[in-house]
């Protein structure tokens, strides 16, 4: 039997693995020198941090996600359960991307709270899967 729901949690590993491309390339002036500036600076020193800070978020409240997954996977996952995983994917890579690119912590709150209410629903599916 083939489940679908792998594809969303794919997608994921995914995004952490892009994360850690670009925080090796951020890091790269200052570990290795190549791309630094003319004056020896790095040009990635401003969001190196943001890179770094959205990596770990990555295994934080993700975990949830992935055990949830896990556990529905022996099951046909529903419609309802498919949009859910892929609404915390959509999420989590918008996510990234108000993390790394800008400073709004009430946009990053906002996109966080679908994140988190996605993953919240895909619980409830496991839990009235098994209870059934």
């Amino acid at each position: 039997m083939h489940n679908v729901l792998i594809f969303p949690m794919a997608a994921h590993v995914a995004l952490a693995a892009l994360l850690y491309v670009l925080l090796t390339v951020a890091r790269a002036p200052a570990v290795w020198g190549i791309g630094r500036r003319v004056d020896g600076g790095n040009p990635w020193a401003d969001v190196e941090p943001r890179i770094s800070a959205n990596l770990s978020n990555q295994f934080e409240w993700p975990l949830f996600f992935h055990a949830a997954c896990l556990v529905l996977l022996p099951f046909p996952p529903g419609p309802t359960t498919l949009a859910l995983a892929w609404l915390f994917v959509a999420g989590r890579v918008l996510h990234s991307a108000v993390q790394i690119l800008t400073r709004n912590v009430r946009l990053r709150g906002i996109v966080f709270t679908l994140n988190f209410l996605a993953v919240l629903g895909l619980w409830v599916e496991a839990v009235g899967t098994w209870s059934r």
